[in-house]
Order: C-alpha cells, then sequence, then structure tokens
C-alpha cells in the first residue's frame, strides 16, 4: 500500500506544535488525514500542502490529538477553507452529567459547567462550532475507535472523563487539580550531561499534564508495517496504549517522539516495551516536531534513548518532514539528515 507521513513545521523559538499529514491508497483513491494543525499559520500550510501536492480539497479525516493552542489552533483554518468528510475531537462538555459531580462547587450546575467546560477549552470548542455550521460529521477518538485505517490506542473514555479532565488544568473547578505547568526552575538550569551507549540518564519518573496524557494515540499496520502516532502523550498513556494493544512493538517502523522530544514524557521502560531493548540495529525511523530555533526541544537524552532503541531521527525544525513507502520523489525535496547520538550535552 502506498503511504506517506509529513511533519510540517509549527511556531518558532521555544513554541513547538504538530501539524501532520497521513494519505495512503485505499483502493483506487488516496485518503487523507490531518491529525493537529499547529497555529493558525502553519494552518494555511497545511491547507496549501494539501492542495499543491495532494490536488484535492477535500480531506477525509481531521483530527485533534488534544485541545492544547499549538495543536488544536490551525484546524479551524482547515475546516473554513477545505471540504472535510469527518471531525474527530473529545467533546468534555457534552459529559457535564457524568462529571459533574468531581466539581467542589455545590452550587455549579450542569449547564453552567458545560459554558465553563466551552470557555477553557477555548481552541477545540470553536471547532465543533464550524464543523456543525458546514454539516461535518463529528466523532469522538477514544480507545477502540478506528480513524480510517488508525486504531485509536489512548485515550479510554473512562479514564479521559472521570481522571484526566478532573486533573486538567482546563477545569479549574475540578478535583484534584494538578499545577498548571511542570517545568520546574531545575528544569531551566542546563548542565552537562555524559551518556553512552550503554548507559543513559533518563528517568523513570517523567511525569507530564493531564491535558498531554488526554493526546490521541494512534497506530495502524500497513504492509507488516507498524506505524505509531503519540501526539504529546505521556508515560501514563503510552503505558496504557501498549497495555492495550501489546503487539505494537512487533512491526514498528515509524513512530512519532511525544510531545517534541520532553523527557517528561517518555521512560527507558516504556520505550523498551514499544520499541525493544537498548543495543538494536537501525530498523525504525523517528520523526520529532520541534521549532526553528528550540532550545527546549527535542531533548538530547531522549534522541539517544530512542537511537539506542534502533531509531533513525529527523526533527522538522523549519522545514517539512515526509517519511513514505510507494509514493513517486517530489522534485526540490531532499533527504532529511539524521539527528546524532551524542556522549556529552546540556539540559
Amino acid at each position: 500500500m502506498e503511504y506517506e507521513i509529513e511533519f510540517l513545521p509549527v511556531g518558532n523559538g521555544d513554541k513547538s506544535g504538530d501539524a501532520i499529514l497521513v494519505r495512503y491508497k485505499d483502493g483506487d483513491n488516496h485518503k487523507i488525514i490531518v491529525i493537529d494543525g499547529g497555529t493558525k499559520e502553519s494552518g494555511e500550510k497545511l491547507v496549501n500542502h494539501i492542495k499543491e501536492y495532494y490536488h484535492t480539497s477535500f480531506v477525509d479525516y481531521v483530527l485533534n490529538t488534544h485541545p492544547d493552542q499549538d495543536h488544536a489552533s490551525g484546524l479551524s483554518v482547515v475546516l473554513e477553507n477545505l471540504e472535510i468528510g469527518e471531525l474527530w475531537i473529545h467533546r468534555p462538555w457534552e459529559y457535564t452529567k457524568e462529571i459533574i459531580g468531581h466539581f467542589s462547587d455545590g452550587r455549579i450546575t450542569e449547564d453552567s459547567l458545560r459554558k465553563r467546560l466551552q470557555n477553557s477549552f477555548s481552541y477545540a470548542y470553536p471547532l465543533e462550532e464550524i464543523a456543525k455550521k458546514k454539516n461535518i460529521i463529528i466523532k469522538e477518538p477514544f480507545q477502540g475507535e478506528k480513524v480510517g485505517i488508525f486504531e485509536v490506542l489512548s485515550p479510554h473514555k473512562d479514564w479521559y472523563l472521570y481522571e484526566l479532565i478532573p486533573e486538567s488544568k482546563k477545569t479549574p473547578q475540578a478535583k484534584g487539580l494538578v499545577s498548571e505547568s511542570f517545568e520546574s526552575i531545575k528544569d531551566k538550569v542546563l548542565s552537562w550531561i555524559e551518556e553512552s551507549f550503554e548507559t543513559e540518564t533518563l528517568s523513570e519518573s517523567g511525569e507530564t499534564s493531564a491535558d498531554n496524557e488526554s493526546s490521541v494515540i494512534l497506530y495502524t499496520k500497513i504492509d507488516d508495517r507498524g506505524i505509531l502516532l503519540t501526539g504529546d502523550a505521556g508515560v501514563r498513556a503510552l503505558s496504557k496504549a501498549y497495555t492495550y494493544k501489546n503487539s505494537i512493538s512487533n512491526d514498528l517502523k515509524f513512530i512519532q517522539i511525544p510531545h517534541h522530544g520532553s523527557r517528561r514524557n517518555v521512560s527507558p521502560s516504556v520505550l523498551d516495551n514499544i520499541l525493544g531493548e537498548k543495543g538494536q540495529e537501525e530498523n525504525k525511523t523517528a520523526f520529532v516536531s520541534a521549532s526553528k530555533e528550540s532550545t527546549k526541544h527535542p531533548k538530547q537524552s531522549v534522541l539517544n534513548a530512542f537511537i539506542r532503541r534502533g531509531c533513525k531521527i529527523s526533527a522538522n525544525q523549519g522545514s517539512s518532514l515526509r517519511h513514505k513507502k510507494g509514493m513517486p520523489k517530489r522534485e526540490g525535496w531532499s533527504t532529511a539528515e539524521n539527528l546524532p547520538f551524542k556522549e556529552k550535552f546540556q539540559e
């Protein structure tokens, strides 16, 4: 089966994001999936890219992995300017009856909670409004659902509603609220780190926000080639995805490095499960979305960990990345350079 996966550039400096395209052969036709849209600017790039290289104005599926600005904002441009078959987004405001008990304010009503959620999920709710205006089918990407050839591995609906939403920084009245940012002062102080191919400094205790953990994790297998797209998912979500479908490690050939290469989103044991243990030959491709001139992403300790487990890594960093099988070459496009393993670096 012919397919291609493209990561378009998003942002500058330390503001990274995701804008991903997947196109694959389905019978005599091609199907197109847009996964996240980055900023408004990258949303415009997605629209132009689809028209220029795919020669169409129709997209079969648009999916938002989670409602952060750097993933959701550009999708409004895609929805407004292209013809869309289906929109896949999480809509917590539709479940106020189920989750209202997680809110400490006894005076809150289902209607007021719905409005609060619509306001706080300010980059996702407008996507629903556009879709309704244009009569686009709306579906929710929970574990077990199929988005084209992809299966959703995470989040499970119950985990999303009863744990992640109450933890979310976008629901300020929820019980169990976690801090808005996991970036500590220690994270911002650079120090020299030394590693070898046998030893790594990546921690087992990586922790990211509930909003990131709610990211949709997608998996498919094309001609025995496994493809795993992870959004900003963290250790908890990746572990649950692996528990749900541990066969993903058998044929994995392409993986998105989560959350732009943050060290808070992966751990050695999670990578051992998904990628296999250290010391493999290079037999997998990994892409990471990182903005041009970013000082935060990707972290070298994360790159080293993926390389140890057989990945050749490329980062978009201001350019478009393309991974393809069976698709024709493009004039003017060149092969991306692989990011190197480093034994000494600052983080």
